[in-house]
């Protein structure tokens, strides 16, 4: 019987860990690129069966090795694999990316994380388009809108294999045309980004779409290997978590105030919150209780401390924050 001599594959573990930081959605970057790769990166590792029985274990392993950080809440994403999203798999082995989501208050020590080459950057440096926290980002009418409308008008009927045609997959994606702006579709917008060849990483991978442009548009950093990619599945999961688990509370302190609660979910969903209609949520709710305490932060009116009332988890089935309307 012949040999058949199969590809070989290397098991990459990439993790997207979030914080905040002064009301800011971060990420934890490890900044070790090589000569003509972009700075930015998430921290990634090999899977070493040999001393991870896990990916768990080594995901961890790997993170605390390059940020000196150790991480508590942690979730499988997806696994990412497509040929021509990794630099230098030609020369190598295939590389398979089992991505995750991990949730950390921000540390103490992250001065020291940050003289290390790692440190949490703002995640809309690599999403800007995604922050609606002030209204519409101005790059979505200048930049984005006319080049993905110009890519749309070039081809109206679905390409093969896809039910909806550009013009609608964009109207979904990026409520246009009086459709709502949906703050989940964080991957699908990247994609069609990607797709249609005005991100870098298009170019990167030698997409013909991006080719053919003299010069793309300034759409945010972009990242190593495929990792604004696992970012943007990242981002979708965390936000579209909110509504049915509480894991808003994982980036919390131990005690808040309200308006702090407030700022934070804000921050995650990109999206601006009516006051009033969050408190009510978060009564009803039935998802904090107070302390008994009071804060004197803001060097106004003393606000009334709260922290996670845990009992809700066996209380409901999906004890989350059920947004509603854009405020």
């Amino acid at each position: 019987m012949a040999k058949i001599n199969l590809p070989l594959i290397e098991i990459g573990l990439t993790a997207a860990i979030v914080a905040i930081e002064d009301d800011e959605p971060t990420i934890l970057v490890a900044s070790d690129a090589g000569k003509g790769e972009p700075r930015a990166g998430l921290p990634f590792g090999p899977f070493d069966p040999r001393n991870h029985r896990t990916f768990e274990i080594g995901l961890r392993a790997w993170v605390e090795a390059q940020t000196g950080l150790r991480v508590a809440y942690v979730e499988q994403l997806y696994t990412f694999g497509d040929r021509g999203r990794h630099l230098g798999e030609d020369s190598g082995p295939h590389v398979v990316s089992v991505g995750y989501l991990a949730l950390s208050r921000m540390p103490d020590n992250v001065e020291s994380l940050r003289s290390s080459a790692a440190g949490f950057e703002p995640w809309y440096r690599f999403f800007p388009w995604e922050d609606w926290r002030k209204g519409q980002p101005e790059i979505l009418e200048s930049a984005i809108l006319p080049l993905l409308k110009q890519w749309a008008a070039g081809k109206q009927q679905p390409e093969a294999g896809r039910v909806l045609g550009r013009r609608e997959r964009l109207r979904l994606c990026f409520g246009i045309d009086a459709s709502p702006w949906d703050e989940e579709k964080v991957l699908d917008r990247y994609e069609l980004l990607y797709e249609a060849g005005l991100v870098e990483e298009a170019k990167r991978d030698g997409r013909e779409a991006a080719l053919a442009r003299a010069t793309l548009p300034a759409l945010g950093e972009p990242m190593r290997f495929d990792h604004r990619r696992i970012l943007a599945t990242a981002i979708a999961r965390l936000r579209a978590k909110l509504k049915y688990r509480p894991v808003i509370f994982e980036l919390m302190p131990p005690e808040f105030t309200l308006t702090e609660l407030q700022l934070t979910v804000e921050a995650i969903s990109g999206r601006h919150l009516h006051k009033q209609n969050f408190r009510r949520l978060v009564e009803t709710g039935a998802m904090v209780e107070p302390t008994g305490e009071v804060s004197t932060a803001t060097g106004g009116r003393p606000a009334a401390r709260f922290r996670f009332r845990r009992e809700v988890i066996q209380e409901r089935p999906s004890p989350g924050l059920r947004l509603g309307g854009r405020g």
